[in-house]
């Protein structure tokens, strides 16, 4: 029996955008959780849009739907986009009951939401497992496996880069189609495989169009592909006033960290402390542990770099504030040089330098090495 994941931030999240919006939206990758987290508040109504008997009882939407009161849960919407003007429909004549929409591609389902829903519809990112919910004594598990469920509750290591393998493979091969996106498999396992080189790096059109032999547009386009169904994390530049000359071309992650662990075949702990990407795979874990972790909407993020090498790996403003991240694998991370010169330049509040120690302490009264164990630390 597998053991049971509180995911009670996340419900209480879902149960305040239901106290007030007619519609809400769960969006994330497949297999995050999302009907699971649905099927908590209980919904009177439940249509599966994979479900062959579901789809036989919306032949007729309009019919079946304006019958219903209470919550309708309707999972895999981006499958049935034809439904988002019967909702708006819906949603204005008849106020007795509230819709919870379940997607999983952001960028279509939130354009054709917006567009249809403009108003009446709010918005939960839900991703896998976050480390506060999987807890800190478990962190190697989490950075290892990742966070989706079926990979971190695995019985083993083994048994979870198998299902990771058949998770990517799947998704490669039939949900890409689902989503209407035409891109053979091999030629998206392949870019995606070479992203995970790029994981904490710089991205650059033209090297990765030359290695898949397409244009630099075609390359944005599988990008755009892979973070529009949240498999990829694009973070782009701060841009200050300021003489220094900065980098312009955003960064990518990906944004699990078992996948990325499988895409560099990498399976077992032991493997990824010797492995290259180490710090690369410690940089992304902890980036994405911090954005889902805050609760700010994804695009307050930013990275900061000049071309003279001073840096930080996370950059956002809050309540007035200039706040930023330094993310380091090492056991007594110091303060450096390029430090100073982003607290001067940014003017910043606040810099954290997020370690995998157990101890926190000041540097001085801006940099502070942080602990992972305590990342919430940042938003008390």
């Amino acid at each position: 029996m597998r053991p049971i994941i509180d995911r009670a931030a996340r419900l209480a999240q879902l149960r305040e955008l239901l106290s007030y919006s007619p519609v809400v939206a769960i969006l994330g990758p497949r297999q995050c959780g999302k009907t699971t987290l649905a099927k908590m508040i209980a919904a009177d109504h439940y249509f599966d849009l994979e479900n062959p008997r579901d789809l036989a009882r919306l032949e007729n939407p309009q019919t079946t739907l304006e019958k219903l009161e209470g919550v309708v849960c309707i999972d895999e919407i981006q499958l049935k986009p034809d439904f988002f003007p019967l909702l708006r429909h819906l949603v204005d004549h008849h106020p007795q009951t509230q819709y919870l929409i379940l997607g999983s591609a952001s960028e279509e389902l939130i354009q054709k939401s917006s567009q249809s829903l403009a108003g009446r519809v709010a918005f939960l990112h839900l991703h896998g497992f976050d480390l506060v919910e999987t807890g800190v004594e478990h962190l190697a598990q989490r950075w290892f496996r990742g966070g989706f469920p079926r990979a971190f509750l695995a019985p083993s290591d083994r048994v979870a880069c198998s299902w990771l393998d058949h998770y990517i493979s799947t998704f490669l091969e039939r949900d890409l189609a689902e989503f209407g996106f035409r891109i053979p498999s091999p030629t998206m396992r392949r870019f995606w495989t070479m992203l995970s080189h790029c994981h904490g790096g710089i991205v650059n059109y033209s090297e990765l169009g030359r290695s898949l032999q397409v244009t630099d547009k075609t390359v944005r386009s599988y990008l755009d592909v892979l973070a529009g169904t949240f498999m990829v994390r694009v973070l782009p530049p701060w841009f200050n006033n300021t003489s220094k000359r900065l980098v312009k071309s955003p960064k990518v992650y990906l944004s699990d960290s078992g996948i990325f662990h499988r895409l560099q075949l990498i399976g077992d702990l032991a493997q990824l402390e010797s492995h290259p990407k180490l710090g690369a795979s410690w940089e992304g874990f902890v980036i994405n542990q911090i954005i889902r972790l805050s609760a700010l909407p994804e695009n307050t993020f930013y990275f900061w770099s000049t071309h003279t090498g001073a840096e930080v790996d996370l950059f956002w403003q809050q309540n007035g504030k200039n706040h930023a991240v330094e993310v380091k694998y090492a056991d007594a991370p110091r303060r450096t040089k390029s430090m100073v010169q982003a607290v001067e330049d940014l003017k910043l509040d606040k810099l954290w330098i997020v370690y995998p120690g157990p101890d926190t302490y000041a540097l001085d009264e801006t940099i502070t090495v942080l602990s992972i164990r305590q990342l919430r630390d940042i938003f008390s």
